[in-house]
């Protein structure tokens, strides 16, 4: 609803910018399920890559091996792998990776869980393995991320205790 009066205020590109920030890639129709088909959201045809992902995303506390895959799919790792390569521009291993941080972000931003039990949520082995490569993506640790989040839903206060009113700095003589 709140996406329909953005949309009909500022226009669809705005809305449409919304849903990037909000993790949704467009205003759903009143009648509409509310998740995208897989489909939709990675913007490929090849049911056999579909089929790849939808199991990455079903396994992220406990991440499949490559090897783990292929007989599903029929392919051979190295099939796989350059389908990966021509389709979504990185190795599958990567791409799995990317999943797994995305969602680690998720739950940093929206949910108090430690970020040990994340780590863990999110198929790594320790929070430091996590928190270095949650580092190395995002620039920023799990911790700065959510102390960031916290700050950023915060209203600020003046001085005078008034939410939303900031008084400007004033210089003592």
């Amino acid at each position: 609803m709140f996406l329909r009066i953005v949309e009909d205020d500022l226009g669809r590109d705005v809305a449409n910018r919304v849903c990037e920030l909000a993790l949704s890639e467009r205003v759903r129709s009143a009648g509409e399920r509310q998740r995208l088909p897989l489909q939709a959201r990675v913007g490929i045809d090849n049911r056999l890559l579909i089929d790849i992902i939808e199991q990455m995303e079903a396994n992220l506390a406990d991440p499949l091996r490559l090897a783990d895959i292929t007989p599903t799919t029929g392919l051979s790792r190295r099939q796989i792998e350059r389908l990966f390569r021509r389709e979504m521009g990185r190795s599958p291993k990567r791409y799995y990776l990317q999943l797994r941080l995305e969602r680690a972000h998720l739950l940093l931003v929206n949910s108090s869980l430690p970020v040990f039990e994340i780590a863990v949520a999110c198929g790594f082995s320790s929070a430091s393995h996590f928190s270095r490569t949650y580092r190395e993506t995002y620039g920023c640790t799990p911790q700065r991320t959510r102390l960031a989040e916290l700050a950023h839903r915060q209203p600020s206060r003046s001085t005078s205790g008034e939410p939303g009113r900031v008084l400007p700095d004033m210089k003592v003589a």
